[in-house]
């Protein structure tokens, strides 16, 4: 278990580059290996959650060559994958867990997967419910709520499913099955969640229809390979994002970040409170709208979060936390109960860790209200295993009057295997 010792700074100035979404490398992966022909995928993060499902489709017989910069995926087609003659480990990543579970449901043969201390507590039964709904067979520990999972698949049936909450992981899960279903699939959400899957089936030429907070996917649609260019992850650019905000004297360009509109939320909450925050050479890659981040120091307000804002910021919670806690006056946060059953409990964790910090918190059940400082004490944090919670407490060390230290923060390589050298590069730029 590693740690970290974050000095104040005085400014931080420059221009840099975050790795590739972690969203849309998984699905990438995914759909170009069960698509026709080769796809080329430039841009793809190499986090250890993206690595877990490389190695479970090469598992599954995927050829994928990868020379650093570029994936070759040689796709075997709808109905090319080949059991795994393993349990499959998802790692730390709920993402490759749930979206194959969904990609297996509809195969001819059986698999199980498992994960870290961290997944095996994640809650599964949201995705194996309406999984069972469309005939496939999965068991699980508690009667399917968690891993490790067993998935006997097979022929599946269309089915129409309103989810009781917005997922991009449930959503995205029941549209790889439906691929393999009979007739068309529906699924439809209380409020719109981040849309990767379907601009990427699109892209991939599945048959599929988008509708008002939901989608419909034919089965029996074989896709076709493609070249993917995957821009920066926004969930990776906030952490930055949030830094020059509260360090005093910093002007940061952040480039080539994908600003899928399912995704800004971020950008809206911390424009709200008053950061300075511009998008430049606003433009189109792969489907995707790209962006470039100029981000300046700025004296931030509380404010009120909820409603649609969260689902459109959910990963990015971590790093607001640390924004309401240098902003003027007392930010709420509303309706944020997912924050629940991440890779930790966020709301739990960052509320102890902010009062670690000299921060008031008052928790609530689906979220928090966190009254501002002017500069945070120093202390010793603990990441909880989550890597989002590690950087942000990490960033919250710039602007503080003390040295703060974040321990166990291995667990950053999930998604951001070079964050701190990143991040050093910054400090010794503005020093």
């Amino acid at each position: 278990m590693s740690s970290i010792t974050i000095r104040p700074t005085k400014s931080l100035k420059g221009e840099i580059s975050v790795p590739g979404d972690k969203s849309m490398s998984h699905r990438s992966i995914m759909l170009g290996s069960i698509a026709n022909g080769n796809t080329i995928v430039r841009g793809v993060l190499r986090g250890e959650d993206n690595l877990a499902t490389m190695v479970a489709l090469r598992a599954m017989g995927v050829d994928i060559n990868d020379d650093g910069q570029t994936l070759i995926i040689h796709g075997r087609g709808l109905h090319g994958l080949t059991e795994p003659s393993d349990v499959i480990d998802c790692g730390n990543s709920g993402t490759t867990m749930r979206l194959l579970s969904g990609l297996l449901a509809g195969q001819n043969f059986f698999s199980a997967l498992t994960g870290d201390q961290y997944l095996r507590k994640r809650p599964m039964k949201r995705v194996i419910e309406p999984l069972s709904r469309m005939g496939a067979k999965i068991l699980g520990r508690s009667g399917g709520a968690f891993a490790p999972l067993a998935i006997n698949g097979g022929s599946l049936d269309a089915i129409g499913y309103d989810s009781p909450v917005s997922s991009a992981q449930i959503k995205s899960a029941i549209m790889l099955a439906a691929l393999y279903a009979n007739g068309e699939t529906s699924v439809r959400e209380p409020s719109p969640s981040r849309d990767h899957s379907e601009r990427m089936f699109n892209l991939f030429e599945a048959s599929l229809k988008i509708f008002h907070n939901g989608v419909t996917v034919t089965g029996g649609c074989e896709l076709r390979g493609q070249e993917v260019t995957i821009p920066g992850d926004i969930s990776s650019a906030a952490f930055f994002i949030v830094a020059a905000l509260i360090t005093p004297d910093s002007e940061l360009l952040i480039r080539n970040v994908g600003v899928n509109p399912t995704r800004t939320g971020i950008i809206d909450i911390l424009k709200s409170m008053g950061g300075k925050i511009a998008l430049l050479n606003e433009r189109e890659v792969s489907a995707e709208p790209v962006a470039d981040i100029l981000v300046s120091s700025s004296n931030l307000k509380g404010i009120s979060i909820s409603g649609d804002l969260v689902p459109r910021a959910i990963d990015e919670f971590p790093a607001i936390c640390v924004a309401a806690a240098y902003a003027e006056g007392t930010t709420s946060i509303r309706g944020a109960h997912e924050l629940r059953v991440k890779e930790t409990d966020r709301i739990s964790a960052m509320a102890l860790n902010l009062r670690e910090l000299g921060v008031d918190v008052s928790e609530h059940d689906d979220g928090m209200d966190i009254t501002g400082v002017d500069r945070f004490e120093g202390g010793a944090v603990k990441s909880c295993g989550d890597h989002r919670i590690a950087m942000s407490l990490s960033v919250a060390g710039l602007a503080a009057a003390d040295c703060v230290t974040v321990h166990d923060i291995d667990c950053t390589a999930t998604s951001f295997p070079n964050f701190y050298p990143l991040l050093e590069q910054l400090i010794r730029g503005g020093a």
